[in-house]
């Protein structure tokens, strides 16, 4: 099962919707990791060093940093960029699908 890290402004209520339908699920959050107001390059690199698919609604400008990640040959697990216009229902079942039926590594670079 993929292991997920929540950026600071990732909504609550689809983490806590994934987390009700799966317990098992592996959330971490960027504030739970004491990381709250850190910047785009940090958080990537602390979602590498735990092997976390980093979950987020910014796609200004976090895409850019992952690329430049992968470009400079540093680990990324994966960045999934989740629309705020997705309604929660919506982003909880691709969340949950993607947790369930991905393989660890899979989405390394992506």
């Amino acid at each position: 099962m993929l292991s997920f890290a929540a950026d600071e402004n990732f909504n609550i209520h689809i983490v806590n919707g994934v987390l009700r339908r799966l317990p098992t699920a592996d959330i971490a959050r960027v504030q739970d990791a004491g990381l709250e107001g850190s910047d785009d390059p940090v958080v990537l690199e602390w979602a590498a060093t735990e092997g976390r698919v980093l979950l987020t609604h910014d796609v200004n400008t976090l895409a850019a940093f992952a690329y430049e990640r992968i470009a400079n040959g540093l680990p990324m697990p994966g960045l999934f960029e989740v629309s705020l216009t997705v309604p929660i229902k919506v982003a909880i079942e691709d969340i949950l699908l993607l947790a369930e039926c991905s393989f660890e590594s899979e989405w390394e670079g992506r």
